[in-house]
């Protein structure tokens, strides 16, 4: 089949279309608790909505639905601050199995191995020991987040019946730390749920990181790239980073029954660029 490169985002310069391209979390002040700070996101909530489904506009179309379970590409390069990202394998589905976006799949399921839609780490990484890509108990994605929060989380996990959880992190020469946790739901509804009522996202993440005590809507995030079957919702810490300096930025996915979370984390600030480099191709891997 033919292959095809990702368009550029508006800040990345061109490239070639064959190239390859704890923190000790500080002393937290009093919080609201996680209930009353979803009912005053609730509105904001709505309005970001609006901006997400404007994002996922026109233009994604062509490029997404021609798409065959194949390689896709790493989008290239690290000269203008990409990361050095394999070419990304789709897993092979099951025979006669539909993809998440089939008229025969209403209820969104990933027939393909969870692990094997896991975003493969760049080739200068150094991968974490203990998120190698495997699954994971719940405990790994719930550590991302404030103490404070955990429990309500898992609840809503189970609630909702979490069937799966794969993760995958590894460390860049130049500090950043990247994690990535894949939650697969028995359907798309599921999912959903658990982005209203467990996560809240609105101009702020609703879960406080732990890391990052708020994180707000991440402006210069695009949805190029991003199949319209997957939602992102793109978040940034924003300067002071607290007392140890380090930069947290997360971006959620929606994709029919998979919730994909993605974060990257630096001291002084962790780039932009290789941060939404990940995200389009996790996004992908899940369309």
């Amino acid at each position: 089949m033919t292959e095809q490169t990702l368009p550029r985002t508006p800040e990345e310069p061109a490239a070639p279309a064959e190239a390859a391209g704890p923190f000790a979390a500080p002393a937290e002040p009093p919080r609201k608790p996680l209930r009353e700070r979803r009912v005053l996101r609730a509105v904001a909530r709505w309005s970001l909505a609006v901006v997400v489904a404007g994002g996922l506009g026109a233009g994604t179309a062509a490029f997404v639905t021609s798409q065959e379970r194949t390689d896709l590409p790493g989008l290239a390069t690290a000269s203008d601050g990409r990361w050095d990202f394999p070419r990304q394998k789709l897993p092979a589905l099951p025979a006669d199995a539909p993809r998440p976006d089939h008229s025969d799949n209403a209820a969104g399921i990933h027939h393909a191995d969870l692990r094997g839609l896991l975003v493969t780490a760049p080739g200068s990484a150094e991968p974490d020991p203990k998120l190698t890509g495997d699954w994971t108990p719940t405990s790994a994605y719930l550590a991302e987040y404030a103490k404070g929060d955990r429990r309500e989380l898992g609840n809503k996990l189970h609630a909702f019946a979490l069937r799966h959880a794969a993760s995958r992190a590894w460390t860049m020469p130049d500090g950043t730390e990247a994690r990535v946790h894949l939650l697969r739901f028995p359907s798309s509804g599921l999912t959903d749920l658990y982005r209203d009522e467990g996560l809240d996202f609105g101009s702020t993440t609703g879960a406080s990181l732990a890391h990052a005590e708020e994180t707000w809507i991440d402006k210069q995030w695009t949805s190029r790239g991003v199949p319209e079957t997957a939602s992102v919702y793109s978040y940034e810490e924003q300067a002071p980073y607290g007392d140890d300096g380090v930069q947290t930025r997360v971006a959620y996915i929606v994709a029919g029954d998979t919730l994909g979370m993605v974060v990257h984390e630096k001291k002084g600030g962790a780039a932009r660029v290789p941060f939404h480099q990940t995200v389009v191709l996790q996004t992908q891997l899940l369309g």
